[in-house]
């Protein structure tokens, strides 16, 4: 045994003086060359079965553990990989049998006695270093909400809509994710229980698209919940059993080549100047995967005839470059002043010849088309002839549009123009619409302003969310703001009425270094209200054990990365944060009243690297996703993937997930915490909070009571707004990658809404539950 403990110590010190010499000319740290020289001598020391071995080896301990600290400080789960690997082999080292002889055990103990004692007595150090650091977490960020202000009154745009009900996406059409019901509070949310679950029937299964997903937020709407499923199956439920009211399939069928399968929502309205029990007084809106719109009556789900053709609008009118799967519309429209508002998602990183990105306007009785906002070509906003065209691969918006039907201004995030990661010969249409929010005017279409969060954007960074419309307290009284949460970390706060920020922005220098043919914008534009990461430093790399973790630092000093929007590039970059988005399509919660934004901020970082394409045939990427990344018509291909280990884990430190809130009026951050287990997402079900990436946004209620649950392990969850402290969770059945909803049924009671359904691109598991809370009677 003794020689066997010798060749793994031997093994291992081999490997991390070799890496560590590789770190070492790559421009790294020295450490894991004189670790691994210490493990080589300890090995020689065992294999003679000389008692310097455990001498040696405590002073490895002691200088990891001294070095660990100085890099890390007390972070347990950074500290953790430096020396878990060290303390173990220097245990097994204490063991007598493992390192003499059964039969000299008892004549050679005096000899080993006090290098044993020096040996236990570094571990003994290592192990208070590690209570310390596990008792101490240096992520956290402790603070308090302020409670609303005496007096304090809903603002009209939230009382606009009935206070037991969840109208839109973001209960309102201005998308804040706040609800005035209080009956759910920090004192009672423990108790909170199940009180229905409903089974759609739609699951994920192996002929769909990767990411085939549950994105859906249930809306409820004159004693009615709503949902879609992602093959665009709308139901009715009643919201206080769950029981099934109306079901229709839009039958949409199954298509590989469309990249996302879902649906966000739909879209509930009334049409002016009808009867109440009239055929499709009341309607709501499917937008499907294979372009179409679709007007059902809301209490039957019956088509409406008389919108568009037989109840259906063609989306693909006017499109350029129409093929299978290329244009879709993942969520819902906006309603307002007699004017459906819709926008669409076209097919990323496939060519340079994809459909247009235009937003249109289609009057909410008949069908007809009223304008298009074609960002390509944004002065002909009037509806084109039969026969036109629309500009292809122009800048869409694939995500939430807002409106403010009062200002008479709708506001659409935009997204980049494929492709992503190359942008030589972008026209200046697109250089001034990419990653923006561009708000028109609800009438005509024109554009009233445009604000761009991100310049020249080579890195996916599309505006992903809903903007969201609150009033904002200043110095100058009550200003109309947009409130903006970005992939790159940033939340804005702007003047709606004009697109000027009400917190500063500030241009800051950016990393140069395009490939040939393309540029970097020599500025980027940052809040003052940021979760944006701290950049990498090699002392970030993470990974199971100190030898996965040298991978990580060496492939780090091996790619290009300068921070905050490194270009991309043929040797590889990183990208940090990846395009999954320090915040995605779920966006933030707002809370009007007491002026605070509760997030979910992610922090995962991806590698970028582009291919040289030499024609347009050849297929460089995209082995499981057809087409996906492959840029045809551009001079580079990309491969995208998360920054991981050998051993699949992030090559950076978590934690990689929080919850957070942060003041609408200073932008600063008050609390932050970790959110989220590791449970779901390592071989063993670990209830490690670490701190997980999460995917879907949170809601908050005037009851001080935040949900989310949208984490990569498998659980809703309740905060205090006022803390943050996590107030209940509950095990869902699959992913809850999706932001919940909450309204008052007909028996008084709040109910909070979940959907488990899972989220195919984060691998979480597939399901079809809708599952509703309440308090007990």
């Amino acid at each position: 045994m003794t020689a066997f403990l010798a060749v793994l110590v031997g093994l291992i010190g081999l490997c991390l003086a070799g890496g560590g010499v590789w770190l070492i000319a790559l421009g790294g740290s020295w450490y894991y060359l004189i670790a691994g020289l210490g493990f080589l001598i300890s090995a020689f020391y065992l294999f003679r079965r000389s008692p310097l071995a455990l001498y040696v080896f405590a002073l490895v301990i002691l200088g990891s553990m001294a070095w660990a600290v100085y890099e890390v400080g007390f972070d347990w789960w950074a500290l953790a990989p430096r020396g878990a690997l060290i303390v173990i082999l220097g245990v097994l080292m204490l063991i007598p049998w493992l390192r003499e002889r059964p039969e000299r055990i008892g004549t050679a103990w005096p000899a080993w006695c006090a290098g044993g004692f020096a040996l236990l007595a570094s571990i003994v150090v290592a192990a208070i270093v590690a209570g310390y650091s596990m008792a101490t977490d240096v992520h956290v960020i402790e603070g308090q909400v302020a409670e609303a202000p005496a007096g304090a009154t809903l603002p009209p745009s939230e009382a606009s809509v009935p206070a037991d009900e969840w109208l839109a996406y973001g209960r309102t059409r201005g998308g804040s994710h706040y609800s005035p019901l209080d009956t759910i509070t920090p004192q009672n949310a423990g108790t909170l229980q199940r009180a229905w679950e409903y089974r759609t029937g739609d699951v994920r299964g192996p002929e769909d698209p990767e990411e085939t997903t549950y994105e859906v937020t249930p809306t409820m709407v004159d004693g009615l919940l709503y949902i879609c499923t992602p093959h665009h199956v709308a139901i009715a439920l009643n919201p206080q059993t769950g029981q099934e009211r109306w079901k229709y399939d839009a039958d949409v069928g199954i298509d590989k080549k469309r990249q996302h399968q879902t649906c966000r929502g739909i879209t509930h309205y009334t049409v002016e100047a009808t009867a109440a029990d009239a055929s499709c007084s009341a309607r709501v809106l499917l937008p499907t995967s294979d372009a179409r719109l679709i007007a059902l009556d809301a209490k039957t789900g019956t088509p409406c005839e008389g919108f568009g053709e037989n109840g259906t609008v063609n989306l693909w009118a006017n499109m350029p470059n129409v093929y299978d799967g290329a244009y879709y519309s993942t969520s819902p429209p906006v309603v307002a002043g007699g004017l459906i508002v819709i926008g669409g998602a076209v097919n990323d990183n496939v060519s340079t010849t994809e459909p247009s990105g235009v937003i249109r306007a289609y009057d909410a009785v008949t069908g007809a088309l009223v304008w298009n906002f074609d960002s390509g070509n944004p002065e002909q906003t009037e509806p084109l002839a039969a026969g036109q065209e629309y500009v292809g691969n122009s800048p869409n918006a694939w995500s939430l549009l807002s409106v403010d039907e009062g200002l008479g201004i709708v506001y659409a995030p935009m997204g980049n123009q494929p492709p992503d990661q190359w942008g030589g010969n972008r026209s200046e249409n697109t250089e001034r619409f990419s990653s923006s929010i561009t708000a028109l005017d609800l009438r005509t279409g024109q554009v009233r302003w445009v604000f761009q969060a991100v310049h020249h954007d080579l890195w996916d960074m599309d505006t992903p969310s809903q903007p969201q419309l609150v009033d904002v307290t200043t110095a100058d009284g009550v200003v109309p703001a947009l409130v903006q949460a970005t992939k790159q970390g940033d939340i804005y706060v702007l003047d709606r009425r004009s697109g000027e920020p009400i917190l500063p922005v500030t241009e800051e220098p950016a990393p140069t270094g395009a490939v040939e043919g393309d540029f970097t914008a020599p500025t980027q534009p940052t809040s003052a209200m940021s979760f944006k990461p701290t950049p990498l430093r090699e002392s970030n790399m993470w990974g199971a054990t100190m030898l996965d973790q040298l991978y990580c630092r060496i492939r780090f000093h091996q790619l290009t990365y300068e921070g905050r929007y490194t270009p991309p590039s043929v040797n590889g970059s990183i990208v940090y944060p990846g395009n999954f988005g320090t915040f995605n399509w779920g966006g933030v919660a707002v809370d009007p009243v007491r002026q605070v934004v509760i997030a979910n901020p992610v922090y995962l970082a991806f590698q970028v690297t582009l291919i040289p394409r030499a024609d347009d045939t050849t297929s460089y990427v995209s082995e499981e996703k057809p087409g996906f990344n492959e840029n045809f018509g551009a001079p580079y291909a990309a491969r995208m993937r998360p920054f991981m280990s050998p051993l699949g884990l992030p090559c950076q430190a978590p934690p990689w997930g929080y919850v957070a809130a942060a003041d609408l009026k200073t932008g600063k951050v008050i609390w932050q915490h970790r959110n989220g287990t590791v449970r779901d997402l390592s071989p063993l079900p670990l209830p490690f909070k670490m701190g997980v990436p999460s995917i879907g946004g949170p809601i908050v209620t005037a009851g001080g009571v935040a949900f989310h649950s949208g984490t990569l392990d498998y659980y809703a969850r309740a905060f205090d707004v006022t803390t943050g402290k996590e107030l209940w969770s509950d095990r869902l059945p699959a992913g809850g990658q999706a932001t919940p909803s909450t309204y008052r049924a007909a028996d008084g009671k709040q109910y909070v809404v979940v959907v488990a359904g899972g989220h195919g691109s984060t691998g979480t598991k597939a399901g079809d539950w809708i599952i509703a809370y309440r308090l007990p009677d």
